[in-house]
């Protein structure tokens, strides 16, 4: 009997497998391996190269764009406590709001770079990405139609925060609803009216926006006194008044100028107006308004000066017309007339005596 390699193992398809076959085969793997190790690590080196630079570029971004942050926040701290700050600058606010301008770059950054990361490592495993890329470009063609609102919502909340048109706490006059603004996001602004109730505004919704909170608020009141008033003693008075609602709190804080007496807003026969005007915080004018309309009622009355007008007098009610009730003359009612003479019945006829 000749020799032969002893058996290794059985192959279900070619049946037992010998030393020498498996040798063949080890031999072959390998100089497959020897042939291609080369590609394999000119593919890994450039997939950890690719990865490398993205993560340091999104690192530099990512510093940059938190340094620009920094360097805003200080600008802002450094005109706290002027008047332009005062007037002008909430620091806070503004630290809150380079916040989330910051948040929102550092994800576009991290995913435009990213994205374009994994496109050059699918592109070093030789795969196609013309397919890939025009599917893309198709699904966001039918996104971009079907969500064409929350686009424009998303951009329109993106500039409203970048250009500090309203904040959390201030009260604006969005056109389709009015309040204070409780939040604000990028796709909607969240609003507390008047009752209570929270209105829910898309960003893309706003055509105009009408903020009550920035800068300054103007304080106005009309005082209508009769017009023998000495002018010199009615302005004496106000100003008086002023002078001490500035010198309280907490109205001295709430007033950012003085109490001016702008003068004569309205002349009749029966009154004159006098215009009292102030400068004060950012939605606290109707109380400075009612406030100070209370101070100059009480000094007008200490004072003897008579605040007059309202609703006019009504109109006196005139003497009725005893005859208009009664019924105009008819031609029936006189007998000699020729209506009234048609109009007189007949006499009985009288009998006759037939009999003589």
């Amino acid at each position: 009997m000749p020799w032969s390699a002893p058996l290794l193992a059985a192959d279900p398809l070619n049946g037992p497998v010998t030393l020498d076959e498996a040798a063949q085969k080890a031999t072959n793997a390998a100089g497959w391996v020897e042939e291609n190790w080369s590609t394999w690590l000119n593919t890994g080196l450039r997939i950890l190269l690719i990865i490398v630079v993205a993560l340091l570029l999104r690192m530099a971004i990512r510093r940059a764009l938190t340094k620009l942050i920094e360097r805003m926040n200080r600008s802002a701290q450094a005109v706290e406590g002027t008047a332009l700050g005062g007037l002008l600058v909430n620091a806070e606010r503004r630290r809150q709001r380079s916040e989330a301008i910051g948040s929102v770059l550092r994800s576009v950054a991290s995913f435009l770079i990213l994205g374009t990361a994994g496109l050059m490592i699918l592109g070093a495993f030789k795969i196609d990405l013309a397919p890939l890329l025009a599917s893309a470009g198709v699904a966001g063609v039918a996104i971009g139609f079907g969500a064409r609102n929350l686009v424009t919502d998303f951009l329109s909340g993106v500039f409203m925060i970048l250009e500090d048109q309203y904040g959390v706490g201030d009260s604006v006059d969005a056109g389709v609803a009015s309040g204070e603004v409780i939040e604000v996001g990028l796709r909607v602004t969240k609003l507390r009216g008047d009752n209570g109730e929270i209105w829910y505004v898309r960003n893309g919704e706003i055509k105009r926006i009408g903020n009550l909170s920035q800068g300054w608020a103007t304080a106005a009141v009309d005082v209508t006194v009769r017009p023998t008033e000495d002018l010199d003693h009615v302005r004496a008075v106000i100003t008086e008044a002023a002078d001490a609602l500035a010198k309280d709190e907490p109205w001295n804080e709430r007033l950012w100028g003085p109490v001016e007496v702008l003068g004569l807003n309205e002349v009749l026969l029966d009154s004159m107006t006098v215009r009292v005007a102030a400068k004060t915080m950012p939605g606290k004018a109707l109380g400075v308004e009612r406030e100070l309309r209370w101070r100059i009622k009480r000094a007008f009355d200490e004072a003897g000066i008579r605040i007059v007008g309202g609703l006019p007098a009504p109109a006196e009610e005139s003497t009725p017309d005893p005859t208009a009730g009664m019924a105009a003359p008819s031609a029936f009612a006189s007998p000699t007339s020729p209506q009234g003479v048609a109009a007189t019945p007949l006499p009985p006829a009288q009998p006759t005596n037939l009999t003589k």
